[in-house]
């Protein structure tokens, strides 16, 4: 069983930042990537930020640039600075991690969704 905690988001102006925090507990043995998806309104769920164990990291396009993410694996624990936000970057968020079990099983769980809100 692993658990996902997330904090952060909330409502922003344009061209403010947030950050959030995706912290993974449980019985976890490894963890391979971690990262988050978002769903805007009438859209498709996106890949937004993923990190690797060794610290690779992949963007989508539109957040090149202005979105950080970081993880501290000593806490397994990543985080998302999003600078510069955009009303187009009004999703709800949705933090993942790809971990592996003491017995060699691959899984993906998932957090809780967290709206964020770029709006003036």
């Amino acid at each position: 069983q692993v658990q996902l905690v997330t904090s952060g988001g909330g409502l922003v102006q344009p061209g403010g930042s947030l950050i959030l925090s995706c912290a993974a507990s449980g019985s976890i043995f490894s963890i391979y990537a971690m990262g988050w998806f978002r769903q805007g309104p009438g859209k498709q769920r996106e890949l937004v930020a993923a990190i690797s164990g060794g610290g690779n990291t992949d963007y989508a396009d539109s957040v090149k640039g202005r979105f950080t993410i970081s993880r501290d694996n000593a806490k397994n624990t990543a985080y998302l600075q999003m600078n510069s936000l955009k009303p187009a970057d009004t999703a709800i968020y949705y933090c993942y991690v790809d971990w592996e079990s003491i017995t060699n099983s691959q899984y993906r769980s998932w957090g809780q969704g967290t709206q964020v809100t770029v709006s003036s």
